[in-house]
């Protein structure tokens, strides 16, 4: 466990990429089975504790230190792990730390009421860093500024595998992952990678705008709508039948409809998306599905999961990368008209003669469920990864709105300090008059530089506090990027931003000048 927590402890220190892959390659290579492959499991999202939540953690808190000194502890630290490794103690006395195995698998064979005993003996065992590692463990919040993607590279490369390899066999593995281990450092073959059921690393595109596209050649180029969902690949091979996210995580327990419409052998590259009657439904459905355990029967009726096909990687035993998008798309058109298949449908191509015509259409369309287009060679290949030539995406431009700032909240990790979560507000009749209607909140857009005097204007201006979160004076008006809206009864305002950000802050503009309610509901006609 102590190694695991030096290695935690190093990346989150570390903001290099190339410095944090050797960092997780020596760890690798110098740790024994099975710490390193539970090890791999934490860093790649792969470990669950159903017996050891933050509720119990918390709780441990509210027990050493009485319930308000713990919330305001937290509020400050701004970190549940980070707070109760600093107030709890070390007791020479509760014997040697555990090791990071006997962690996992004590955890994993535990009942609910004996895991509280369990910690509170691995707590006191533990220095303050193994207690921060341990408690990160066991919440599934590292923040060590490590994706699934870049902990897959480093084990791919102590093996001088390239990660898509890796990648190719991973849905087939279970943790602790010796076979993987196995086969990258003592000869032993490569892991089966479940043929056609298995999650194949997806091609991405480079953002374009307008200048850039005279550079290239429209005759060379293929044009299809981006539609504003999320990106999936459904694969299906022997029974198996699986529904992945772009960074191949299996989330086929939360579409049930999907998975039982498959009646099919290959692998698709698609968009997830709502679909009610023909038409996509705004990104804020699709909203309510995401990252759900269970689906209702009430969920699965009014939330119609469906997938827009846009490229085939395998099909029927065949695998289809190393052809050109035209060969692909002709296999997909072909396969696709055979039979109606209700879940599925084929995203259209977008005919155009020239980039000036394309610009023109791209302006035209503000129909729900479309971001933008996607640019596409006809004679690319599928290759893994992002690269440069092949495929584009040209978004649309973002819709902005002036909104005023309403309340702040400290962030997390390394803005634990800073007010840096922001709800902001539009004005629209109520009751009394005039008032501000909440229709978003952000965290991100401004540079470190606006983030301090963002977290000082807070300060300054605070007229309420609510537990952890302030209200601000009615002064700051802020512009807000957002990509689209939808209508919500979930909020306030009845109306909901696709990932709102901070464009501007809007020192020079007074608050009774930002936009209303009513001007954001125009939007979506």
């Amino acid at each position: 466990m102590q190694a695991f927590a030096r290695l935690l402890d190093s990346l989150s220190f570390q903001p290099a990429r190339n410095a944090k892959l050797r960092l997780i390659e020596t760890y690798l290579r110098e740790t024994p089975d099975p710490d390193r492959g539970w090890a791999l499991a934490a860093l790649t999202g792969g470990l669950d504790f159903s017996s050891a939540k933050p509720a119990l953690l918390r709780g441990f808190g509210q027990e050493k230190i009485g319930e308000e000194l713990f919330a305001l502890s937290y509020d400050y630290v701004g970190d549940l792990a980070e707070t109760l490794a600093l107030i709890w103690e070390t007791d020479p006395a509760a014997g040697p730390p555990p090791t990071l195995g006997e962690v996992v698998e004590t955890l994993q064979r535990a009942t609910r009421t004996q895991t509280p005993a369990i910690l509170k003996r691995w707590l006191d065992a533990l220095d303050s860093t193994g207690r921060w590692a341990l408690l990160k463990l066991l919440t599934g919040a590292l923040r060590v500024g490590v994706s699934a993607r870049l902990a897959k590279q480093a084990v791919a490369n102590i093996g001088d595998q390239p990660v898509d390899a890796v990648e190719e066999v991973w849905h087939g593995l279970e943790a602790p992952y010796r076979p993987l281990f196995d086969w990258l450092l003592n000869g032993a073959p490569r892991p089966s990678s479940n043929a056609g059921a298995a999650f194949l690393p997806a091609m991405l595109a480079n953002p374009i705008d307008r200048a850039e596209l005279d550079a290239l050649d429209p005759a060379h180029f293929r044009a299809e709508w981006k539609w504003d969902g999320i990106r999936v690949q459904v694969a299906a091979s022997g029974g198996l039948k699986r529904l992945y996210s772009r960074a191949g995580e299996d989330v086929s327990g939360a579409f049930p409809d999907i998975i039982e419409a498959i009646d099919f052998e290959g692998v698709f590259d698609g968009e997830l998306l709502v679909r009610r009657e023909s038409a996509v439904a705004p990104f804020n459905d699709l909203q309510q599905r995401l990252n759900r355990k269970t689906v209702t029967p009430k969920m699965l009726k009014e939330h119609p999961a469906h997938v827009r096909l846009y490229d085939v990687l395998w099909l029927e035993s065949e695998d289809l990368r190393g052809l050109g998008f035209d060969e692909r798309r002709a296999r997909l058109e072909s396969w696709i008209a055979q039979k109606e298949r209700p879940r599925f449908d084929l995203s259209p191509l977008v005919s155009f003669a020239d980039w000036a015509e394309l610009a023109a259409k791209r302006e035209e369309m503000r129909a729900d469920g479309i971001e933008g287009l996607m640019l596409k060679r006809g004679d690319s290949a599928y290759v893994a990864g992002r690269p440069k030539g092949p495929w584009f995406k040209w978004k649309r431009d973002p819709m902005l709105a002036d909104c005023v700032m309403m309340y702040a909240q400290r962030g997390h990790g390394k803005r634990s300090s800073f007010y840096s979560d922001f709800t902001f507000g539009c004005w629209r009749d109520g009751a009394e008059g005039r008032e501000l209607a909440p229709v978003g909140k952000a965290y991100f857009g401004f540079t470190d530089e606006e983030l301090r005097w963002l977290d000082k204007w807070v300060r300054d201006h605070t007229v309420n506090r609510y537990g952890p979160v302030r209200e601000v004076e009615q002064k700051l008006v802020l512009e807000i990027a957002f990509d689209g809206i939808a209508r919500s009864t979930r909020h306030k305002s009845g109306v909901a931003m696709r990932f709102p950000r901070i464009s501007r802050i809007r020192t020079d503009k007074p608050a009774a000048e930002a936009d209303s309610v009513d001007n954001l509901l125009r939007l979506l006609s």
